[in-house]
């Protein structure tokens, strides 16, 4: 059985593949109000399953005639692809997001299978054992923003 949150990523996700543009607007209150719910299961959906690694930016304007956009990050749109990437790793480095990016990278095909699969691997913990968290999770960003830049150079 599908959750609220499944609903309204499925909602968005509809209104987003029906969009002339490359972005759809929306009110939270209108949102919040089409699935009886509270406004903060609507911005949670938006952190959680619209994020950069997800291949979304969001942008958000708040007050009396406030929206959120919701872009969809395109194959030909490298710039934006880098913006996403430098967003994930501007904060501390999660492999579960780096995941998420691999993923809606490599559906956009922006990589190669094989290019995702040696990714994945810089990721697993197997291969930092005996190195603390923050030196594990450091080296993780090093490898896998090295490896990353290195691949979104060559495909634009």
């Amino acid at each position: 059985m599908a959750s609220l949150t499944d609903h309204i990523e499925e909602y968005i996700k509809k209104l987003l593949a029906i969009s002339t543009r490359n972005y759809v607007e929306i009110q939270r209150a209108d949102l919040a109000r089409k699935f009886s719910c509270a406004p903060s299961q609507v911005n949670y959906v938006l952190n959680r399953r619209f994020s950069p690694e997800r291949g979304y930016l969001v942008e958000s304007r708040r007050g009396g005639g406030g929206y959120i956009r919701i872009y969809r990050i395109v194959h030909p749109q490298a710039e934006t692809w880098k913006d996403a990437f430098r967003e994930m790793l501007a904060g501390p480095f999660e492999p579960a997001r780096a995941k998420q990016f691999l993923k809606r990278i490599l559906e956009e095909k922006v990589l190669s299978r094989r290019e995702a699969r040696m990714m994945s691997i810089l990721l697993q913990e197997e291969h930092y054992r005996g190195l603390s968290r923050e030196e594990s999770r450091e080296l993780q960003k090093r490898l896998f923003q090295a490896s990353m830049e290195a691949i979104l150079k060559s495909s634009y």
